[in-house]
């Protein structure tokens, strides 16, 4: 069996984490509060952030080294998320990293 890092097994459960919050904040939380959370701007981001999570935390499980590539585009499209969360307002647990 593959050993996983340490650092690895961190960055998956990160992926996995960032993941369930933008899922679950965009399906409830958005969708309740209404105005600039639906905007659709704002909600795609949420969603391919949380796409793009699941997918890199994919890709490290299986083990293949092009998970460099989807980890990259996570990092971007997190930080590109995490700025729309805070700008919106009342959404914290998305824009942790920001502060």
């Amino acid at each position: 069996m593959h050993h996983m890092s340490t650092e690895m097994q961190a960055c998956i459960e990160e992926c996995l984490r960032c993941h369930s919050t933008c899922l679950s904040m965009a399906m409830n939380h958005c969708l309740e509060v209404g105005g600039q959370h639906v905007e659709p701007a704002h909600f795609k981001l949420m969603m391919a952030c949380a796409e793009i999570c699941q997918t890199s935390a994919n890709m490290m499980l299986i083990g293949t080294h092009h998970h460099k590539h989807t980890c990259r585009e996570c990092a971007e499209i997190c930080e590109e998320c995490a700025a729309s969360c805070d700008a919106v307002g009342g959404m914290e647990a998305c824009a942790v990293d920001l502060h």
